[in-house]
């Protein structure tokens, strides 16, 4: 299977470049310094045209598919922006696809605009700090006291809270204990983030500084009936139905990020002379960044692959799964090839590549480990006995 891109989707790879060829490498280092969020940078994707461009066209969005979206999601990561550009911008562009789908008609009217114009900007509210990846044992409950839902809980991982006025949120309306499975009694609620009722808690981490990653404690916060997307207790099925779309994206944005590193390593490769020679005349050079030019051009494949059959109704569990493991993984080795290419040099944050590993780390652990995403594969590819 080959991908190529129609004129069309060169058109907007390539209006998407122009609009990030003005946020350069500076930017974004300047950024990673000083974890100024890059608002300038998501208000400039916005004027582009290019928030809504999987969202519904009644709705002011393009009505396009996730194939677009991932090619807007590969082209800001390739550019340099690597993982913070992404992050800072991606849960406008998909991240409400359970209301677009599950939501009613005066929902969307109501939410959907003014997220594509970034009059709203939402944070999704999902992972906790006791639960992990067994996110059907969620413990944030949402109580309904015969007017309103009052919530309590924590989330724990929650990007762009300190920015967002909004937020999807997916909390518990019926015990456990009283459900036949654990995935049943989960609702999700689109609502204001009042900050009279959710304390927000900025985390100091590893990379990504500008896009802020936090810890919500939320104290009687209440919601409203119509707050409530689609039936009670069927939230975690609404949020099943774009977990491939979210794989996809994500695996887009890797090989991205990917590539970057692996074309600043190649550049310096050609340039930079010891012993008289290029390093990059060196097979201790050349081999292994071949060997991630060849990981990621096959990752970039299968994730292409999985955007076809999605936005064709098709079954793409499988390959969305596989291609956000293979380009997590591709992308990890070609940013630490990238810094071992330049040697001492990897480390000095001026040549951007010690940026690019610390954020290709992000989504090599998250949403889903790899290790996970491993099961999955052996037991809906290989007809393996569920381990977990």
């Amino acid at each position: 299977m080959t991908f190529v891109l129609t004129s069309e989707q060169q058109q907007i790879k390539d209006s998407i470049a122009k609009i990030c060829a003005k946020f350069d490498d500076q930017y974004w280092l300047d950024r990673d310094t000083d974890g100024f969020f890059p608002e300038e940078f998501c208000q400039a994707i916005v004027q582009g045209g290019f928030m809504g461009i999987a969202m519904p066209e009644e709705y002011g969005g393009s009505g396009l598919g996730i194939t677009e979206a991932a090619i807007l999601a590969q082209t800001i990561t390739e550019s340099g922006a690597g993982n913070a550009g992404f992050a800072a911008l991606i849960i406008g562009i998909f991240g409400l696809n359970p209301v677009v789908v599950f939501g009613t008609d005066e929902q969307k009217n109501a939410w959907l605009p003014p997220i594509i114009k970034r009059e709203d900007v939402a944070c999704f509210a999902v992972t906790e700090p006791n639960t992990g990846l067994d996110t059907t044992r969620l413990k944030t409950r949402a109580v309904w006291n015969g007017d309103k839902y009052i919530v309590n809980g924590e989330k724990v991982w929650i990007s762009t809270a300190q920015q967002a006025n909004k937020m999807l949120l997916i909390a518990r309306t019926t015990p456990i204990e009283d459900t036949k499975r654990p995935i049943d009694g989960l609702s999700l609620f689109y609502t204001d983030l009042d900050r009279d009722y959710i304390d927000i808690k900025q985390i100091d981490k590893m990379g990504r500084k500008c896009v802020d990653s936090n810890q919500l404690f939320i104290d009687d916060l209440p919601i409203p009936k119509e707050h409530l997307i689609g039936e009670e207790g069927k939230g975690f099925r609404y949020l099943l139905h774009g977990l491939n779309a979210e794989r996809i994206l994500i695996a887009a944005s890797m090989v991205g990020l990917g590539r970057c590193a692996l074309d600043k390593a190649a550049k310096y490769a050609r340039e930079r002379v010891v012993f008289g020679r290029p390093i990059g005349m060196n097979q201790s050079i050349q081999h292994p960044l071949a060997e991630s030019w060849a990981e990621l051009e096959a990752a970039n494949l299968m994730a292409f692959q999985a955007a076809g059959l999605y936005d064709s109704g098709q079954e793409c569990g499988l390959q969305a799964n596989a291609a956000k493991y293979l380009a997590a993984e591709a992308t990890f080795k070609s940013c630490t090839n990238a810094v071992m290419t330049h040697g001492g040099m990897g480390y000095a944050k001026e040549f951007h590549v010690e940026r690019y590993l610390r954020e290709s780390l992000i989504h090599r652990l998250a949403p889903i480990s790899p290790q996970l995403m491993l099961c999955y594969l052996a037991e809906n590819a290989l007809d393996l006995p569920r381990s977990y």
